[in-house]
């Protein structure tokens, strides 16, 4: 049984929200790129050229690459063979507090009712898993709400089938428009229940981006989905041309006879996430 502090796990989450803030991941940025690169508007490239240009400002003087830092979210995948010395919880909350207040990171979380801002960016949102191993990973993704808030979820009806999976997608990532700032990433959970589709969708987004599914059929359905929305042309920021998406990623879990939950998580051109293995 391996023992971990939980001091070490705050400092833990205190350098990812720093460095999701500042510095994209390579799988972001390469999609970046291509998109550059087969973008057929002129004003939607020129855009794409201002994107990258401004990640690589963020970066080098370690300035957010975007006003909004987001809602804190932590992916903690924790080991059964690992003991926490200490309070886990606190840990990764105090971690995204320091995060916030060392990283002169926006902080934006506030009451639902009263919108009184807490003042520290917390309580951060925690998925919490127990996996096999001696390890402990911490994925955290700030999500800004520009994306956040066009994600949705619907139960349809099992006689939809894959038609109304690909219809429903499709009309709420066009239907989003400029709001998430596209060329977004767009995760998909299909099955389950009301909350698993949701936190499917999310996860989605954790996959590199582009990445396929394992599943052939799941796979087909992204490739198809992608299609669909950018073949739509509200693209770069609602500009027109052919990048509306980046990516269409999927997930999958078996669901009742009599439900067909799908939800869908919209991620802005900033895809900002870090993660590290204790």
């Amino acid at each position: 049984m391996r023992e971990i502090f939980s001091a070490e796990i705050r400092t833990a989450v205190r350098d990812l929200a720093i460095a999701a803030a500042h510095d994209l991941e390579p799988d972001i940025l390469d999609a970046l790129l291509a998109a550059r690169d087969r973008e057929e508007g002129e004003l939607a490239r020129n855009i794409l050229d201002l994107l990258l240009a401004n990640a690589d400002i963020a970066s080098r003087e370690r300035i957010p690459v975007c006003q909004d830092t987001g809602t804190g979210i932590i992916f903690l995948s924790l080991g059964q063979e690992v003991r926490i010395v200490g309070d886990l919880d606190e840990a990764l909350q105090e971690g995204v507090r320091l995060g916030y207040e060392e990283g002169y990171l926006r902080k934006s979380v506030c009451d639902p009712l009263t919108r009184k801002n807490t003042g520290t960016n917390t309580p951060a949102v925690v998925h919490a898993e127990i996996v096999p191993g001696d390890r402990v990973r911490i994925v955290f993704l700030p999500k800004g709400c520009g994306s956040e808030n066009m994600s949705s979820l619907s139960m349809l009806p099992p006689s939809s089938g894959v038609e109304g999976v690909v219809r429903y997608v499709t009309e709420r990532v066009v239907q989003a428009g400029s709001n998430p700032c596209p060329p977004v990433i767009v995760g998909v959970g299909i099955g389950g229940t009301f909350e698993k589709a949701a936190l499917l969708a999310k996860k989605a987004l954790l996959r590199p981006v582009g990445k396929k599914s394992g599943r052939p059929d799941v796979a087909a359905l992204e490739e198809r989905l992608l299609a669909a929305i950018n073949a739509q042309g509200s693209g770069v920021h609602g500009f027109g041309g052919v990048n509306t998406a980046l990516a269409v990623q999927v997930e999958v879990f078996p669901s009742h006879i009599a439900s067909l939950p799908v939800a869908v998580n919209i991620q802005c051109h900033a895809h900002r996430h870090k993660e590290i293995t204790l």
